[in-house]
């Protein structure tokens, strides 16, 4: 079997990019090829993790045994034309064969085969690279900690009528993984929402332990209006934890994904329920309904809460975080600012207000590529 690139087989390569997308570690893929650990991770890691594109041969252009044919044909002394009419080709089309591969003394079907396959690599100029305000626009958007998908999808309503100013969000992630097209420097990849180097594919999450159980009213009693995120107003809440013991409460209201951020001092149930209550008082009205937590222990005040606020408030049932699924997801992307392991307490009120911010000016797939800000401030408009 012929070697290519990075002396593994063809077939080599092809079951490691299979793997590989199967969401199989390079481990496991290293085994089972029998090949060292880091030659095969250098290969994924230069690619980006982007499997490449395998190489095609178009119906027109000459394949192998049609250049085994010229070679015999020529070693015969047949004519150019008879040739040609042995392999269904035109006269002209291998004349031009046999004049680029030495002439027909020097004819050779292997060597003219790789020639071939070497004029196939060469390579296309990446989009970002061809169109120079495009790729600033994508770059303003990476600095902005914006997701590709949210770039490309924005690009067509500031863009609507102008054509050039379009990239798939899986171009975006290629110039970013893919360094060799130098368009898209390394350190963007730090604006990224979470913090890789290539192309992964996701695995399933480990459901989170259930926390101890409080009571309170079922998210089941919950009026139906929060359920169908119909109306603005119902909020959903956690706190994510830091070293140190330190925490941030995380609010998101369902209809249109804003998001609020409160600096809590510790998880004591008074402390939390008193620094959110003073939170939510700054809302309209209209945006007081309900809010939505899980059976922590740190909204066990949850009735002095409600009388400060004027909130209801509705817990998840145990083991079950996708009943606040958009407070779930919000946690993930504010990772990005406020990594795991690390001391939560060091970030003041300003900054968390900034991060907030930051999140509500994104554009969400959900709002239809509209920014929550944008979602709020017209539901509160029709509303009032």
């Amino acid at each position: 079997m012929a070697v290519v690139g990075w002396t593994l087989a063809a077939a080599e390569q092809g079951e490691l990019w299979r793997r590989w997308k199967a969401g199989e570690p390079v481990r496991s893929i290293s085994h089972a090829l029998g090949r060292p650990y880091h030659l095969l991770y250098h290969l994924i890691r230069i690619r980006g993790g982007v499997a490449p594109v395998a190489p095609r041969r178009s119906s027109r252009a000459l394949s192998l045994p049609d250049r085994e044919e010229i070679s015999r044909g020529l070693s015969a002394h047949r004519s150019i034309r008879q040739i040609a009419s042995r392999i269904g080709k035109a006269a002209s089309s291998v004349s031009r064969e046999i004049r680029r591969n030495g002439g027909a003394k020097r004819y050779r079907a292997t060597q003219a085969e790789a020639v071939f396959w070497r004029r196939a690599r060469r390579p296309k100029p990446c989009l970002l690279a061809q169109h120079p305000r495009l790729r600033r626009e994508v770059i303003r958007g990476l600095r902005r900690c914006w997701s590709p998908q949210q770039i490309a999808r924005r690009l067509t309503e500031e863009f609507p009528d102008d054509q050039t100013m379009r990239v798939s969000h899986e171009t975006i992630y290629r110039s970013l993984f893919i360094q060799s097209r130098g368009v898209l420097k390394k350190q963007l990849l730090g604006h990224l929402r979470r913090n890789r180097t290539s192309r992964r594919t996701r695995n399933v999450q480990v459901p989170a332990q259930a926390r101890l159980a409080i009571q309170g009213l079922s998210i089941r009693e919950r009026p139906a209006e929060a359920e169908d995120r119909a109306v603005p107003g119902h909020w959903e809440g956690d706190l994510i934890c830091g070293k140190h013991n330190s925490y941030i409460a995380t609010l998101v209201e369902r209809h249109s994904r804003f998001v609020m951020l409160v600096k809590v001092a510790n998880k004591d149930t008074l402390t939390v329920t008193a620094a959110l209550a003073k939170k939510m008082r700054k809302l309209p009205a209209e945006l007081r309904r309900s809010l939505t937590w899980d059976r922590g222990t740190e909204l066990t005040a949850h009735k002095q809460f409600t009388l400060a606020s004027d909130m209801q408030v509705y817990f998840c049932d145990p083991q079950s975080p996708w009943q606040r699924g958009s407070n779930e997801n919000t946690n993930g992307l504010l990772r990005q600012y406020f990594p795991k392991g690390t001391d939560l307490a060091v970030h003041s009120q300003a900054r968390l207000n900034f991060v907030a911010n930051e999140l509500n000016q994104r554009p969400r797939e959900t709002l239809r590529f509209r920014t929550p800000a944008e979602k709020l401030a017209a539901s509160v408009a029709s509303t009032g």
